[in-house]
């Protein structure tokens, strides 16, 4: 009898885990160098552990503090903030696909998403922080992977 509940409570804490968040995968998410950059992404991010997410080239770290999507079609030349971070071109977007949906203007204000300048395929990185220092820290931790995709233009 104690055999059976043990597992009886081990298949109910199995069942009562969240499932993993589904983002919304970038168009071209199957891209092969999405593939090989996803082998090089940090274990934690901002202090948070990447978490598993459904959706192809995604990835999730903490309670969705930090999500990056691989395979997004790389931004036109822009007047929108662009930032050198350890030689990776990033651009603050300001239509980002994040904001599609309806939030407060202190999730907007506290929410930001950036997106590669100059690489094909473009990640973008959305950041729900409370200061623009953890968007940075979380740029510098990534440049190492996102590097791996050839930077074909720069931010002007």
């Amino acid at each position: 009898m104690g055999g059976t509940a043990l597992a009886t409570a081990g298949v109910l804490a199995f069942s009562l885990r969240p499932s993993p968040p589904h983002v919304e995968s970038a168009p071209n998410a199957s891209h092969p160098l999405c593939n090989d950059i996803a082998r090089h992404y940090p274990r934690r991010l901002l202090g948070e552990d990447r978490i598993e997410a459904r959706g192809t080239g995604v990835a999730v770290w903490g309670d969705s503090t930090v999500i990056l999507r691989c395979g997004m079609k790389p931004p036109k030349p822009t007047t929108d903030l662009c930032l050198n971070v350890n030689g990776v071109d990033w651009v603050l977007r300001s239509d980002s696909s994040s904001e599609s949906r309806e939030e407060s203007k202190s999730e907007k204000e506290s929410k930001k998403t950036l997106i590669t300048y100059g690489r094909d395929p473009a990640v973008e990185v959305t950041v729900t922080a409370d200061s623009t220092t953890a968007a940075g820290d979380t740029l510098v931790d990534l440049g190492d992977a996102v590097r791996a995709i050839p930077q074909k233009s720069k931010c002007i």
